[in-house]
């Protein structure tokens, strides 16, 4: 078991080629506009963020170079899971830095179940920076989305800015979802 401390290997979408991205996926990974409201269109009455944690801790070496911070910086880690009704359609994790949580900036850093997306893209000051996928097995995420060791889980992460500030959007699609 490899447990989600593991590094990620992310590629740019040119980068896919060789790794044979089904079809279904692709409309997910690289939808340009607000995942919380297409999972809202498709979802309506039940759509809801479950929060699995929120802390502040060490991230994950690739994670750290993609908000340009320095090894063993602590930021505020968000996890969440996406969910219609029960049944969780993305698991999602958020990296903030401390320096993205003040001044205007400081009402990410207490979201507790309201989606970050809706705030993202309401946010006028929002720049979305290129999209990055990754492909990722059960046993690679959080035990308690309850995955199969063996399932193939997509993924894609942006790094988005907010008032200039950087905060990581990681979401990562899950199995229920595509088969809507």
């Amino acid at each position: 078991m490899r447990g989600h401390s593991f590094q990620q290997r992310w590629f740019q979408r040119r980068q896919l080629f060789s790794k044979k991205v089904p079809h279904e996926i692709q409309t997910w990974l690289f939808d340009p506009a607000s995942l919380t409201a297409r999972l809202k269109a498709i979802c309506p009455a039940e759509f809801r963020v479950e929060l699995l944690s929120q802390s502040m801790c060490k991230p994950r070496l690739d994670e750290l170079s993609a908000l340009g911070m320095g090894v063993g910086a602590n930021a505020l880690v968000r996890e969440v899971r996406l969910c219609c009704g029960d049944t969780g359609w993305v698991y999602a994790r958020t990296v903030i830095p401390f320096s993205t949580i003040t001044g205007a900036q400081r009402i990410y850093a207490n979201l507790g179940t309201r989606p970050l997306g809706a705030m993202l893209f309401a946010d006028r000051t929002m720049r979305r920076e290129d999209v990055m996928v990754t492909v990722v097995y059960g046993d690679d995420l959080p035990q308690l989305l309850g995955l199969d060791a063996a399932s193939k889980v997509w993924g894609r992460r942006s790094v988005f800015r907010v008032g200039g500030k950087p905060l990581l959007v990681s979401e990562y699609y899950l199995p229920e979802l595509l088969q809507q």
